[in-house]
């Protein structure tokens, strides 16, 4: 069976092994992350260890959230991961215990990664609530978009793996609902004595709609999904009027 070996961003490289070594033993290093064979580079005769170890690592992890996004986590098995990443079996072996191992550990770096960008975008909003959250959505969307093998991991896959990888993914929504809940008090003072489920029930809708586009593999046309969200997100908290008006602003 012929397939695609994992191609990285350079962005998710640097961040997979950090900057902590010198500059050229980085370039070095991204090249072996982003080798179709997972083989070191022409001209380099060595690397120090740990640094090989974060990039055969991040080659697995990336391999996992590929296999589950084109198998779907039940049908994916410990071989397809190693095809994927292009390292051998006895590499697989030390890093992970088993395929549920890889896979929580997918899923955590990229749920760290996707809480990172939804936070940074929230702040250029500054203290306008509205801003804010449509910063935040705005990158959940291009997140999607731009990774969209790991977001249907995220969302979709993650239902059906082991109770660990559920209570994960709970735990993720349960923080963006947590830090919804608190801008709102926090930025909007005068408005509705709303309970902190209305957070809950907002994340939930705004998940259970990428959860259908995703799993059905409809990755076109996300960003037009901004405005519709914003609507849904400001209507409990601001009233119709004001989700109205986000609802006539064109995704951007």
């Amino acid at each position: 069976m012929s397939f695609d070996r994992i191609q990285l961003s350079q962005e998710i490289l640097v961040a997979a092994i950090g900057d902590d070594w010198p500059a050229e033993q980085v370039d070095a290093a991204i090249e072996l992350l982003a080798n179709r064979e997972g083989k070191l580079p022409a001209g380099v005769r060595k690397l120090p260890t740990d640094l090989v170890k974060a990039a055969q690592r991040e080659r697995l992890v990336v391999a996992m959230l590929m296999a589950a996004s084109e198998l779907g986590y039940r049908e994916t098995n410990v071989q397809d991961v190693i095809d994927r990443a292009g390292v051998s079996r006895p590499t697989f072996y030390e890093h992970f215990a088993n395929k549920e191992d890889c896979f929580l550990a997918a899923f955590d770096t990229s749920a760290a990664r996707l809480r990172d960008k939804v936070d940074t975008a929230a702040q250029r909003g500054g203290d306008r609530w509205r801003d804010r959250l449509r910063f935040s959505l705005a990158a959940l969307i291009d997140f999607a978009i731009a990774e969209p093998q790991t977001a249907r991991t995220l969302i979709v896959e993650a239902r059906a793996a082991s109770a660990d990888a559920v209570m994960r993914r709970v735990q993720l929504l349960e923080d963006f609902a947590t830090c919804l809940d608190a801008e709102v008090r926090e930025l909007l003072p005068a408005g509705p004595d709303c309970s902190s489920l209305t957070a809950s029930g907002v994340v939930g809708g705004v998940e259970a709609l990428l959860y259908s586009r995703l799993c059905k593999e409809e990755f076109d046309n996300l960003e037009e999904l901004l405005p519709s969200l914003m609507y849904f997100a400001v209507l409990p908290y601001e009233g119709h009027e004001a989700a109205r008006e986000e609802l006539a602003l064109e995704a951007s």
